[in-house]
């Protein structure tokens, strides 16, 4: 299968990279670094990377910003960057990928656990998250050609401490049962599916 990683060189990708390059044509993708670049705020951006890459089998996207801090001094500007970034972003790759993407291919976006388990500081992406989810069950009834589409949604990884402060209570999630949440999604037969990984 031709697989394309786009955040494939962060702390969830380059876990999801190694466990699928051995079998697959893997394309690594990042916004500085990997095989292509690419801007997913931008949909210029999004669609000359599939011109790029062409027709692929699957698509797991990792990446997505978001703004992380107190609702009371919160602005418009400052919650777009999660809007625009990890909501739209991903969404861009699914409207835009679908024109590229083989027959029974596969999508594989990430949300994340704030979407159900909220924290303090984190209004901005348990919006995001949401919406996601929202997005991937819709979208799996109208995809054609046996397109599925699901989505990641990891509790705080154990790779990431700089982050455990702010998830007072969370257990750590493994990076093994993250990646193969990922696995699962991408080479399954599942659709329309939140993968929680708590």
């Amino acid at each position: 299968m031709k697989i394309i990683i786009i955040g494939a060189t962060g702390t969830i990708g380059k876990h999801i990279t190694k466990a699928l390059q051995q079998d697959h044509e893997v394309i690594k993708v990042g916004s500085t670094s990997g095989d292509l670049q690419v801007d997913i705020s931008s949909s210029a951006s999004i669609e000359n990377l599939f011109k790029q890459v062409g027709s692929f089998d699957a698509l797991i996207s990792t990446t997505g910003n978001g703004h992380f801090g107190p609702l009371k001094t919160m602005t418009e500007k400052d919650f777009r960057v999660g809007l625009d970034s990890k909501l739209m972003g991903q969404i861009n790759l699914v409207l835009i990928g679908q024109h590229y993407i083989n027959p029974k291919g596969s999508f594989t976006l990430t949300s994340g656990i704030l979407s159900d388990d909220p924290v303090l500081l984190g209004a901005n992406l348990s919006a995001v998250n949401g919406a996601i989810n929202g997005f991937v069950r819709a979208a799996a009834i109208e995809l054609e050609n046996g397109i599925r589409i699901n989505t990641v949604s990891p509790g705080v990884v154990e790779e990431s401490p700089v982050y455990f402060p702010y998830f007072q209570g969370h257990i750590p999630v493994t990076m093994d049962r993250v990646t193969q949440a990922y696995v699962k999604s991408a080479l399954g037969a599942l659709t329309g599916q939140v993968f929680q990984v708590v």
